[in-house]
Order: C-alpha cells, then sequence, then structure tokens
C-alpha cells in the first residue's frame, strides 16, 4: 500500500481528515547545521557525540540485539508488565481514544495496545520517515477491518520540540512513550519535555502511558549496558564508524574501547569511547589530540526511583498518577493524567 507524504508549510494540512494512512513530514534539518555541531562536541575540551548518531543501519541493528542479551532487561521486563497488568492499564485508561505513539519506530509495542484499547486513530511520531511508511503499510495491511483505527504519521524530532497540533484531534488522547527513553534526557529536559506532552491535552480523557527504568543494584545497571558478548560494545564504537562517514574523520575503531557503567552520584548511566593509545584525530582540517585513557561522552540514561519520576510528572502539570510495576520494581509503567 502506497502512503501520501505531505509537509506541512505553517499550518494544517487538509488531508489529516482521510481515511487513507499518510504522512506529514515536519522534519527540518539544516544537514550542514547539524555536521557542524557534530564537529564543535568532537573538538570541545570535554569531546561528545550525540546519541542520535548511533542509528545508521548496522546501528539500528546492533540494538536490537542488545535487547536480546541476557543482561538487558528493560525491554522484557517493561514488556512483562505491560502483559500482566494490559487489562488493568486499559480500563484506567479507557477506549476508543487517539493513541500517539512518541518515537514509534516499527509500531510493534503500540499495537499490541490496540485490542485493549481500540484507538480510533494511531499517529506514528518518529524522526525516521521509512521506519513510519514500513509501521503504517504493514499495519494498514494486518489489522482486520473491523474497528481498524485511522493510521497517520508525523515525522519530527521531538527531542528539540514536541509539536503534534497538525495531526491529532480535539478529542481524548492518550501518549506512549515506553523504553524508558525518557532517560536519555537530562533531568531538566524531561521535566520540559512531559511539560510539552501535557500541554497538547486539549480535552478531559488526555494522558500519557510511560515506561521508566528505576534505580538499582550497581552491578546490574553496569552489566546492562557492557554486556559479556560486547553487543553494546559494538553498537556504541560503531558511531565512530558512522561519524567517519558523515565528517570524512579518521577514526581507527581498534584504538578506541567501549566504556558503559552507572554513575550513581548523577543517578544515570553513562556511554563513552576511551582512547587505547594517545591519538590524533583529523576534523575539518583540525586536529584533536587525545591521550590514553581520554573519552568521548556517546550517551546519558537516567534511572528515576518511583518517588523521583511521580514528583517530575506532578511538577510537568499531571495531577493524577498510577503506576504498575515487577515484583522486584526493576522498571515502572506510569499512567498519568
Amino acid at each position: 500500500m502506497s502512503l501520501r507524504s505531505i509537509t506541512t508549510v505553517g499550518g494544517a494540512s487538509s488531508a489529516v481528515t482521510t481515511a487513507r494512512p499518510f504522512i506529514v513530514n515536519e522534519l527540518k534539518l539544516d544537514s550542514k547545521a547539524e555536521l557542524d555541531q557534530l564537529a564543535r562536541s568532537l573538538l570541545a575540551p570535554a569531546a561528545s557525540i550525540p546519541p542520535k548518531y548511533f542509528y545508521d543501519a548496522l546501528g539500528s541493528t546492533l540494538y536490537n540485539a542488545i535487547v536480546l542479551t541476557d543482561e538487558y532487561y528493560p525491554t522484557r521486563t517493561e514488556a512483562a508488565i505491560f502483559d500482566k497488568f494490559r487489562a488493568e492499564i486499559a480500563d484506567t485508561i479507557g477506549s476508543g481514544k487517539q493513541f500517539v505513539d512518541l518515537g514509534s519506530g516499527d509500531s510493534v509495542k503500540a499495537e499490541k495496545w490496540f485490542p485493549s484499547l481500540a484507538p480510533s486513530r494511531y499517529v506514528a511520531v518518529d524522526i525516521s520517515e521509512s521506519a513510519v511508511e514500513q509501521a503504517l503499510a504493514r499495519l494498514a495491511g494486518s489489522i482486520s477491518t473491523n474497528g481498524k483505527p485511522e493510521l497517520c504519521g508525523l515525522i519530527t524530532d521531538f527531542s528539540r520540540v514536541l509539536n503534534v497540533k497538525h495531526v491529532i484531534r480535539d478529542e481524548p488522547t492518550v501518549f506512549f512513550y515506553p523504553g524508558s527513553s525518557i532517560g536519555n534526557f537530562m533531568p531538566d529536559e524531561a521535566a520540559w519535555f512531559l511539560k510539552q506532552i501535557h500541554a497538547h491535552r486539549r480535552t478531559d480523557g488526555c494522558g500519557l502511558l510511560i515506561g521508566v527504568d528505576t534505580k538499582k543494584d550497581h552491578a546490574r545497571l553496569d552489566a546492562a549496558y557492557d554486556d559479556a558478548l560486547g553487543v553494546t560494545a559494538a553498537f556504541n564504537l560503531n558511531t565512530l564508524r558512522h561519524v567517519n562517514e558523515l565528517l570524512k574523520t579518521n577514526f581507527n575503531v581498534s584504538q578506541w574501547r567501549h566504556r558503559g557503567f552507572y554513575n550513581a552520584a548523577l543517578g544515570r548511566i553513562e556511554m563513552h569511547v576511551e582512547a587505547t593509545c594517545d591519538l590524533s584525530l583529523q576534523i575539518r582540517g583540525e586536529t584533536r589530540r587525545f591521550k590514553s585513557g581520554e573519552r568521548i561522552h556517546t550517551e546519558n540514561s537516567y534511572k528515576y526511583s518511583p518517588i523521583e519520576f511521580e514528583a517530575l510528572l506532578r511538577t510537568a502539570g499531571f495531577d493524577h498518577v498510577q503506576a504498575w510495576h515487577d515484583d522486584a520494581c526493576d522498571f515502572c509503567v506510569y499512567y498519568a493524567y
């Protein structure tokens, strides 16, 4: 099934009322500016690479492998919570609402909610147009005709600003943000992002269903981000290969190693790549020297106790919060409204 792609300029498209799947593309990235910023991040005294550069084709494949490793508990624990409490969560949310899937990817997690929530509309929101196109085409062909939600997609970088007003209606809406992706924001950024979601509540009956990883034993957190098979290491180091393609830099991946560990003082997992020897990197005609042991910061993943995250939700304006978790409280799912 072919999907229509619509680029909006300064206002909502009238196409949002169509029954056919469609995609609104509001991604306005300046490629040169993005690469300029990447170069500046590498040349900075505390070098870093934004985590979005993990996800070239190989990086995405490696991430899908990470979630299958024995050590990486978040994905399977969240799925188990959803399966165990699905009926109770669905009863709390209510049926027949718009379902806005933030960071939708292949839409598989969202699709599992369709039978119990019976959404009137499904909005896949992602930075990857190809992922949304493939997901909506699959859903359009696989969902039974009876009760099929209207399908649409929004291509945007919501880590910068969340604006879904062109693709949602003034009706009860559930926002879905699983996978503890909220942990990739700094705490003040997470609060800002949650406030934006709250601001999109146009009617009664709107809420947020979100999955959040919790603080726990230091060793378990370290292992989850530095698995014995080295899949996470390959995922992290692949970023250097990707940067070589984008900036024509001269990273030699064999001169770097993966570092993933829990920083208890800051309540976050940190991912870095660390130089194994003194080396020089050429970045757009400039030389950046790295000492052996010097690191490039690639990602944070903040962990929240239930008390901390409920407070964050209330700060964002959500007055009512209900939570579900596994027996060990390794992971929590919240519905806030």
